[in-house]
Parts: structure tokens; sequence; C-alpha cells
């Protein structure tokens, strides 16, 4: 079998010079903050009108605004759920 020049042998030969892999500067968990809160699409339509969607992180769950106002955080929103799980499983056992 003929060795094909154009393809490298090893990953380090497919490595270009000129890729900066130095992890030096990198800091952890940079853009956590931003992930958690979303991201908003934009969609530029042709006629000129945008479409703005916002799209919570897949982690999360949206609340409607009624259930809101009863669970100001996430605490109160794990610490109702986890009752109404022990109040399930009672009811099951």
């Amino acid at each position: 079998m003929q060795n094909d020049t154009s393809i490298p042998e090893s990953d380090d030969e497919a490595m270009l010079p000129e890729y900066n892999f130095d992890v030096e500067g990198a800091v952890r968990g940079k853009y956590y903050k931003k992930y958690r809160a979303g991201h908003t699409i934009e969609v530029r339509h042709a006629d000129g009108s945008v479409t703005v969607r916002r799209v919570p992180p897949q982690t999360s769950i949206e609340l409607a605004p009624d259930v809101r106002d009863y669970f100001p955080d996430e605490e109160s929103v794990n610490n109702a759920l986890r009752t109404l799980i022990a109040l399930v499983q009672r009811k099951s056992a």
C-alpha cells in the first residue's frame, strides 16, 4: 500500500505551528455565569423586522410568572420540590 503524503502519519504532524494551545492564561469557568444566564437569538427578516428569542440553558427550567412570585430563588424551588417528592413517596409506600 502506498503512503499518501497528504495524510499525516501522527497527530504531531497534523498540528500547524500557528496553533497555540498554551493554557497558562486560561481561566476556568470564565463564561460560566453568562452560560447559566442563557443567550438571545436575533433573527433578521427580509422585511427588516427582527425576532428576538431568549433561550435559557438546557439545564434550567423557566417558571411561569405566577409561580415565580412564590419561589424567588432556586433554593426555595428545590425545597418545595423535595417536600413534594417526600409526600409522593409516602403516599405510594
